[in-house]
């Protein structure tokens, strides 16, 4: 099995989790209807992965699209480049342990 799948699938459930449980149970229900000739439990399976992509899809869009407008944003300090500025001094440890 491929080990990008399982990560795949544990993002998504992290993203959206109530979807994901929707697509799940739906499947899961279709599965049993489709192989047990109950087509009641098959159709409610479908619709309920239907309800959960639909509700992925409402999510999707009541996120905020990103700004295409490139936005300044006020610089506080000089950009510079690594080589212009000095290194932090190393900071030694003394040996002599304090007492207690």
């Amino acid at each position: 099995m491929n080990a990008a799948i399982p990560k795949l699938i544990k993002s998504a459930y992290r993203k959206e989790p109530l979807p994901s449980i929707l697509v799940t149970m739906g499947a899961v229900d279709a599965v049993i209807g489709g192989l047990g000739d109950r087509w009641s439990l098959f159709a409610f399976g479908l619709v309920t992965v239907g309800i959960a992509i639909g509700l992925r899809w409402w999510l999707l869009q009541q996120q905020r699209p990103y700004p295409t407008e490139s936005v300044n944003t006020p610089r506080y300090l000089p950009p510079s480049s690594s080589s212009s500025h000095q290194a932090l001094p190393v900071l030694k440890v003394s040996k002599k342990r304090p007492r207690h």
